[in-house]
């Protein structure tokens, strides 16, 4: 498959049934790009690629962070509910 990033074609591998995902993350790299070669006026394909990532890496790594949270919040509210379940069933 090719996607276009920058104008330029890239012929990348992809998994049979992904085809419309891929694309989807091209365009969102593509317009990331874009939109930050407007606001920083770097016009380094290497930089922005790497600013780029960097970017993904930390949205990544905030998404993982409110999961964990997320994740701790439910298996409290578990603890909590069992203990209530408890409690109410000494009555």
């Amino acid at each position: 498959m090719e996607v276009e990033i920058l104008g330029k074609l890239t012929r990348v591998n992809c998994p049979p049934g992904q085809e419309a995902a891929l694309n989807a993350a091209a365009n969102e790299l593509n317009r990331r790009l874009n939109q930050m070669t407007e606001r920083t006026k770097v016009h380094n394909i290497e930089q922005l690629l790497i600013i780029a990532a960097l970017n993904a890496c930390y949205e990544v790594q905030e998404l993982k962070d409110e999961l964990g949270d997320t994740q701790q919040m439910a298996q409290r509210i578990e603890q909590l509910s069992q203990s209530l379940d408890k409690a109410l069933s000494k009555k």
